[in-house]
């Protein structure tokens, strides 16, 4: 998903991201913890089986929508037998009281999906929003793009990453499995002059093992990314400059820009609001930032029962 699949549309971001059952899983595994064996008691009290019913899907907040997309399998999973109208887009920012979708079908089910309906569409448009909003913060003739961590949700993390897209942020690896990063553990006690010939045999090492999509590696100091602008180019694909001043940013900019232009280079660790046009305009390509989602507060979204 980090390679050319970053750039796709939304739409097809998704499906890549739910094609694996990921997404599903979580559904089902939202279903269960929710409706358990007994199923919605409360309803089942209150309500008569064939009673239709009619409902809004409304923010009454302000913020960009991401998570539209999972409605669908929601209902699947939740109400069969409903169907629903989209009046938004995954995406779009929206004011306060905007309609988002409407849903009909048997009440009862509408309402045994109405609270996983919410938290994740809650949840996602808050990270949408807060990743639009650090979007918004990057100097207008910046090279550099807001991008996502592994610092997600347990469980959450393709929705939360497809959220970042949402807002107009970019993805980094998915996991552990489709993209290399050497970081500082694993090169832990490694002399700064053995780093180059490390960093090429673990890199050919991963190539060697199948597709990719890149070959990262961390440096906390000038030292180690000076010996890894060592490398042929074309050795690894992205150096991480881990919590670096934004002079030593630009200075590891500047030599990059002389040695190996080629090369991308990533700010990370601690950026904020407040220090990110600094960041961004000392020449690195990307700035990833954790808060993106672990720091996101969910959009209030509502499911308004019209009258039955």
């Amino acid at each position: 998903m980090t390679g050319p699949i970053t750039a796709q549309p939304l739409a097809v971001l998704w499906d890549h991201l739910a094609a694996d059952g990921l997404i599903q899983r979580l559904i089902d595994l939202a279903h269960d913890e929710d409706l358990g064996q007994q199923g919605d008691v409360t309803s089942a009290a209150c309500i008569s089986p064939t009673t239709p019913g009619h409902a809004r899907i409304i923010a009454r907040a302000p913020g960009v929508i991401s998570g539209l997309a999972a409605i669908p399998l929601i209902l699947h999973r939740f109400a069969p037998r409903s169907s629903f109208t989209l009046l938004s887009s995954d995406g779009l920012p929206v004011p306060a009281h905007t309609d988002l979708a409407t849903l009909r079908g048997p009440l009862h089910e509408l309402l045994a999906a109405e609270r996983t309906i919410l938290n994740l569409l809650g949840r996602l448009s808050g990270v949408a929003t807060l990743t639009a909003t650090h979007v918004a913060a990057l100097p207008p003739a910046t090279r550099a793009r807001v991008y996502d961590t592994r610092k997600t949700t347990p469980g959450l993390r393709v929705l939360e990453k497809y959220a970042v897209r949402c807002g107009g942020g970019h993805s980094h690896r998915l996991g552990l499995h489709d993209a290399v990063l050497i970081k500082d553990n694993h090169i832990a006690g490694l002399p700064t002059a053995s780093l180059p010939r490390f960093v090429a045999d673990a890199a050919a090492r991963a190539r060697a093992r199948g597709h990719i999509a890149f070959v990262q590696v961390e440096a906390d100091t000038l030292e180690q990314f000076e010996a890894l602008l060592s490398l042929p180019t074309g050795t690894i694909d992205i150096v991480l400059l881990d919590n670096m001043t934004p002079d030593q940013l630009r200075h590891a900019s500047s030599r990059r820009d002389k040695v190996n232009p080629t090369l991308e280079l990533e700010a990370s660790g601690g950026v904020t609001l407040s220090t990110l046009p600094a960041i961004a305009s000392t020449g690195v390509d990307r700035i990833s930032i954790g808060a993106l989602t672990h720091h996101a507060v969910s959009l209030d979204v509502a499911m308004d029962v019209d009258e039955v």
